[in-house]
C-alpha cells in the first residue's frame, strides 16, 4: 500500500478560501492529503478582543485534535505573526511539537525563510487589513531586514470579508506595487483568493509573487519530505527556490 504524506492545518474559523485552494493545490498528489483543524478567529485588528483570538492555548486546543488524524506536519495557515512578531510564531511552532511531538511550521515563517533564502530585501506588500495593521507589518518585516516598499491594503477588518475581494481585485494590487519597485510581492492574507494568479502574474511583471496559502504549502510539504518541485505549476516557489 502505496504511503500518505498527511499535512494538517490550523484554519481561522471565518476563513473560507485556504481548504479548497490547499486541496486544489494538491489534487496532483494523489499521495498528499490536507486536513484542517479550527479555532476561533472573526476579525483582524489590533483591539484588545481581536488580539486575544491568537492566544496559543486556543491553538494548541486544535492542534492537539489534528494530531489524532496522525498528520505529518502540523501548519498555522494564519498570518497573525506578521503583526504580532515572528517570535510568536517561533514559539507557537516549539509549544505544538512538545505538546504532539510533530513537526510545525507557519505561513509567516516561511515568508521570512523565502525572503532570506532568495535574498528577498524590498517587499510589495499585499492585503486586505486595516492601515494600522498594515503598519504594524510594515514595522515587524522592516525590523527584520524586509523593506517593504509598496503596500496595497484593502481597510477591512471582518476576516469572513476577505474572501470577498475578487482575484482581479487582488491581481491588480500586486501589479500596482510592482510599478513602485520591489524584489518580489508578498500576498499576506490566507483568506484572499490569489494563490490561482500567482504563476501568471510572476509571468507578466518577471519577479516573485508569493502568497500565503501557497508558502504554508511548501513549508509543509519541504517538512514532511514531499518534492515541492511537483507543484511548479503554482509559480516560483516550487520551482526555483531551494531552502536555506
Amino acid at each position: 500500500m502505496a504511503q500518505t504524506t498527511r499535512l494538517g492545518m490550523l484554519t481561522p474559523s471565518s476563513n473560507t478560501v485556504l481548504e479548497p485552494v490547499t486541496t486544489s493545490m494538491l489534487s496532483d498528489l494523489p499521495d498528499v492529503t490536507a486536513h484542517f483543524s479550527r479555532f476561533k478567529v472573526t476579525e483582524i485588528a489590533l483591539s484588545e478582543q481581536a488580539l486575544g483570538q491568537f492566544d496559543d492555548s486556543e491553538i494548541l486546543r486544535a492542534a492537539e485534535l489534528l494530531a489524532h488524524a496522525k498528520v505529518n506536519v502540523i501548519a498555522w495557515n494564519g498570518t497573525s505573526a506578521s503583526w504580532l512578531g515572528f517570535e510568536r510564531d517561533e514559539r507557537l511552532c516549539e509549544r505544538i511539537t512538545a505538546a504532539t511531538g510533530i513537526a510545525a511550521c507557519t505561513s509567516v515563517l516561511a515568508f521570512r525563510e523565502i525572503f532570506r533564502a532568495r535574498g528577498v530585501e524590498k517587499v510589495g506588500l499585499v492585503t486586505p487589513y486595516l492601515a494600522d495593521v498594515q503598519a504594524r507589518i510594515i514595522s515587524n518585516w522592516g525590523e527584520s531586514g524586509f523593506n517593504c516598499s509598496a503596500e496595497r491594503h484593502c481597510g477591512l477588518q471582518d476576516n469572513f470579508s476577505f474572501a470577498d475581494v475578487t482575484e482581479a481585485e487582488v491581481s491588480e494590487m500586486v501589479r500596482a506595487v510592482s510599478r513602485q519597485g520591489c524584489d518580489a510581492v508578498a500576498i499576506v492574507c490566507t483568506n484572499m483568493r490569489a494563490a490561482q494568479a500567482v504563476a501568471t502574474l510572476e509571468r507578466q511583471l518577471g519577479i516573485p509573487v508569493y502568497d500565503s496559502i501557497a508558502t504554508t504549502v511548501w513549508k509543509s510539504l519541504e517538512l514532511a519530505g514531499v518534492d515541492i518541485t511537483r507543484l511548479q505549476s503554482w509559480g516560483s516557489l516550487f520551482g526555483e527556490l531551494n531552502s536555506a
